[in-house]
């Protein structure tokens, strides 16, 4: 039996992967590892540990590795002591391949300490193209790994003229479409209101009534004008003034720039119909996207789930530039004007008609067979 180790560590890394890990499990191949950490222990951050146990998985190791601040030398300075925990876990758990996800500081962590361990190591979404220093970091992590997992065909094409083998590149399709399909399939979004679940901050509202969706993270490469930037965002919020529910930022540097202007303007601004969320479960997150008018912000969800659920999306700035998108998002200057202007058409326009760029929602079971599949010539490759 493959004992795959999957590493953890932020809210987005557990949506992206959920279904790759009910794959695993169901196959009698495989064994699941499940090291959580980071941001995903932090209650600051939505404390994701919680989501992840009542889904039914329990965490193998527990890994303590951000140290808070918020600002550029600490993602630094995690990402070594990532490393340094890390490297002990593979050699606790001894697994026969390492799994990572995307491309934050944590991700690259995973892939060194993995590499070193000469433990061969499989990317999920490697090949893309994006904004902030995450496209480098992606690209390291392609680098560092023995098979990737990719999402669209254009991401496939990339890594093969990066210079990786053609029989290690699989185009599977992104998990976190996986979810989304199930959740649509099952009509699980309707009638679904989120304050009955979670708990936030600010003034409720009728969802029924329509509402927009704001979710905005710092961009490590800007991060001198996190402040404008999210102040941008939230003068054209308070202009719009619709129902709206905004989620906390991740942990990247700036995190801490953008909690502070937000609290700010709420206090002096007193945003009346804006309710702030720290976090809700990967499905709870889609039933929010499904229902909502529009997705507006710097995610990476824009891009991915929204494509397929025609979700209309107002992409603000650069951090998810050069990205592949779908009919259904419009970019937008940082400028309060133009974010007004095309949060205003998107609402008006509508849905789009569904997509399948990053995949039709069969990704986990298709990295899970492959994962059974490829690992013998994966281990065999390494003992070279």
């Amino acid at each position: 039996m493959k004992k795959i180790c999957v590493v953890i560590t932020a809210r987005p890394s557990y949506s992206r992967i959920k279904s790759l890990l009910t794959a695993i499990n169901q196959n009698p191949n495989l064994e699941l590892q499940l090291i959580l950490g980071a941001s995903a222990l932090l209650e600051r951050y939505g404390s994701v540990i919680d989501t992840i146990k009542a889904d039914g998985f329990q965490p193998t190791e527990i890994i303590h590795m951000v140290i808070e601040g918020g600002d550029l030398s600490t993602s630094a300075k995690s990402t070594g002591l990532g490393i340094i925990e890390l490297s002990t876990a593979f050699n606790n758990l001894k697994p026969d391949i390492v799994l990572t996800v995307a491309d934050r500081f944590e991700t690259i962590a995973t892939a060194i300490a993995a590499s070193y361990s000469n433990i061969p190591l499989a990317h999920v979404q490697g090949g893309e193209i994006s904004g902030s220093i995450d496209e480098k970091v992606r690209h390291a992590v392609s680098k560092l790994s023995d098979i990737h997992f990719v999402a669209t065909k254009k991401s496939k094409e990339r890594l093969i003229k990066m210079g990786e083998s053609i029989d290690s590149v699989f185009l599977t399709g992104c998990p976190s479409i996986d979810i989304v399909k199930t959740v649509i399939e099952n009509s699980l979004f309707k009638d679904f209101n989120p304050f009955d679940s979670y708990g936030g901050v600010g003034n409720k509202f009728d969802p029924k009534s329509g509402y927009i969706v704001v979710l905005q993270h710092p961009v490590t490469t800007e991060y001198a004008d996190t402040s404008y930037q999210i102040g941008q965002t939230l003068s054209a919020i308070q202009q719009l003034n619709q129902p709206t529910f905004w989620f906390w930022p991740n942990v990247d540097a700036g995190s801490d720039k953008i909690s502070k202007s937000i609290r700010t303007y709420r206090e002096n601004k007193k945003l009346e119909n804006v309710y702030f969320l720290k976090n809700v479960s990967p499905e709870d997150f889609i039933k929010l996207l499904i229902n909502s008018k529009c997705l507006v912000g710097n995610s990476s969800a824009g891009i991915r789930e929204c494509s397929y659920i025609g979700t209309p999306v107002v992409n603000i700035g650069n951090r998810q530039i050069g990205r592949e998108k779908g009919l259904n998002v419009i970019d937008s200057k940082y400028q309060s004007k133009q974010i007004l202007y095309s949060v205003e058409k998107q609402i008006s326009h509508g849905n789009f008609a569904q997509e399948t760029l990053y995949g039709d929602g069969s990704a986990g079971i298709n990295i899970s067979n492959l994962l059974e599949e490829k690992s013998p010539s994966i281990n065999k490759k390494l003992s070279y």
